[in-house]
């Protein structure tokens, strides 16, 4: 059975050993694993979860903030430098190939010894279309273009995730807004939503925040799981009628989501 394993479930600035920033694995029933976001916490996170770079075979990644990407210069050298490992393959959408490495990774893993390195030196990158998705082991992911930050020019996207495991539908919001327009569909259709959640006393107005999360109608509440949420104070959501702030380490599999299934029904 295809599990999904929190390595973390904090925000960006999560500190101390009790949470990591929010990076996930999947795993498949053929034992397959793909990197959900790959953060400058990741060669801690994954070693508290008893992995390591070997590990490491496939990434996805939703956006270009280090809490989602920091690892990746970590991944790149080492499985470079270990004859052990293939080059991992690295899902994301064509909008953020360019700038992943021109403006994040080059600058220190532009350099190796005798040449001149790339994004491909250490990936095997597989661009996904606008409006697209990618396969992997058997199951689909449709990408999401959500805003994340308006600057005032131009939006910073994130690319959120659904897709369907053992015959349930689930949507991970990845960092986001709090956007309807986007959403809705996938909010209806999904059998259990992983949600980005901020908690923070002073919104950032780059997440959704909880405050906007708790007005959103009973049925969508109700298979909501919370994460990316702040250290520190956290409001009792199953009151309010959601499944529970993600702990890390927490993991999922179709039993979790046909149990929501059954009560929803």
């Amino acid at each position: 059975m295809t599990k999904l394993i929190f390595l973390g479930s904090g925000s960006a600035f999560t500190v101390g050993a009790d949470n990591f920033q929010s990076n996930m694995i999947l795993i498949s029933d053929r034992g397959n694993k793909l990197l959900i976001d790959c953060g400058s916490d990741i060669r801690f996170s994954l070693h508290a979860a008893g992995f390591s770079h070997l590990d490491v075979t496939d990434i996805y990644i939703s956006h270009l903030h280090a809490d989602h990407i920091g690892g990746l210069e970590y991944i790149g050298f080492s499985t470079k430098f270990d004859p052990r490992c293939n080059k991992p393959r690295l899902y994301l959408s064509q909008e953020l190939v360019g700038d992943l490495w021109s403006r994040s990774l080059s600058g220190g893993m532009r350099s190796i010894e005798g040449d001149i390195a790339d994004l491909d030196t250490y990936f095997d990158v597989r661009a996904v279309p606008i409006n697209g998705f990618f396969e992997w082991d058997g199951i689909q992911f449709t990408l999401i273009r959500t805003i994340h930050v308006m600057n005032g020019y131009f939006i910073f996207p994130s690319y959120g995730l659904f897709f369907e495991l053992d015959g349930f539908k689930v949507l991970l919001t990845t960092d986001t807004k709090l956007c309807m327009e986007t959403f809705g569909q996938y909010y209806e259709e999904a059998d259990i939503i992983f949600q980005d959640c901020e908690t923070a006393k002073f919104p950032s107005q780059i997440h959704a925040h909880y405050h906007e999360l708790v007005k959103l109608p009973k049925g969508i509440r109700h298979k909501m799981w919370l994460y990316h949420y702040q250290p520190g104070y956290l409001p009792n959501c199953r009151q309010d009628g959601f499944q529970g702030f993600v702990k890390r380490g927490q993991t999922f599999a179709a039993s979790d989501v046909a149990a929501l299934t059954e009560i929803k029904g």
